[in-house]
């Protein structure tokens, strides 16, 4: 049994190490007084105030998240229409094309789904005038496209596993079905339509691949700015920029926690 405990202890060890240290050395590195990412040059926070000078990287932040907020937005709501319609309209002629259609996003290449949007972009615009330009619009149609998908699958499953006893409670003293879904379903569904927002969002800011292909002059998004630096070499404004994300990232988890930790003694009692 000791042997065994050594061995998972050393599994969780090495896991946690390969996961974490290299977000820290990111994070190290970030107050670098070096022009060289790599090479210590002393301790300086120089690169965080040249951070919040660079209009480029200012401008790909922003950029990014108003297409990933925009994005899971939309995602979100076609999202959760598709998983009520999987549920709770029972088979219909066409349920399992429609169903694949849904689901396909999921496993279809980036590289597929972004040079397939490219060419409907271009032929729409062919042939009625827009989009005038690739930018904001185009980016955020195809991450909403790709995120719907996800944001499905998560609500379907809450759907799935939620009782109808209260739906057909309500419709049973008098409620129409669209009250219901307003007053009944959506509420309990919230929590998942919540991750799937988180989901779609985090799929957005993230997404390389899709975006550079419907994406056009002066509009790029953080992750394509990012990569144009990495191929020229990294400097050290990114990773103050990254370790921002972290402190970011690692807060909301934090306070999620918290959260999550007062509720559930009030859920229990």
């Amino acid at each position: 049994m000791k042997k065994q405990s050594r061995l998972i202890i050393s599994i969780l060890v090495f896991g946690y190490a390969f996961l974490y240290i290299p977000l820290i050395s990111v994070v190290f590195y970030s107050f670098n007084d070096s022009k060289l990412a790599t090479v210590w040059g002393g301790f300086s926070t120089r690169w965080y105030g040249e951070l919040f000078r660079n209009e480029q990287i200012l401008d790909a932040l922003f950029l990014s998240l108003r297409i990933a907020a925009s994005s899971a937005t939309l995602a979100t709501i076609f999202g959760t229409m598709a998983g009520l319609i999987l549920v709770r309209f029972g088979r219909f002629r066409g349920r399992a094309l429609f169903s694949g259609m849904i689901t396909s996003p999921l496993v279809m290449p980036e590289v597929i789904t972004g040079l397939s949007l490219l060419l409907l972009f271009v032929s729409m615009q062919q042939l009625f005038g827009w989009p005038g330009q690739r930018g904001f619009a185009t980016i955020t149609i195809a991450h909403t496209t790709f995120a719907m998908a996800y944001v499905a699958v998560i609500v379907r499953s809450r759907l799935t596993a939620m009782d109808e006893s209260l739906e057909e409670a309500a419709m049973d003293l008098g409620c129409r079905p669209l009250r219901v879904v307003f007053d009944i379903t959506l509420p309990l569904i919230a929590p998942a339509m919540i991750s799937g927002w988180l989901l779609a969002f985090t799929l957005s800011l993230d997404d390389l691949v899709i975006a550079s292909f419907v994406s056009g002059p002066g509009s790029s998004t953080l992750p394509m700015y990012i990569f144009s630096k990495v191929k020229l070499g990294v400097t050290p404004d990114i990773n103050a920029l990254a370790s921002l994300i972290i402190l970011v990232v690692s807060v909301t988890l934090l306070i999620a926690w918290i959260v999550t930790r007062k509720t559930q003694p009030r859920a229990s009692s």
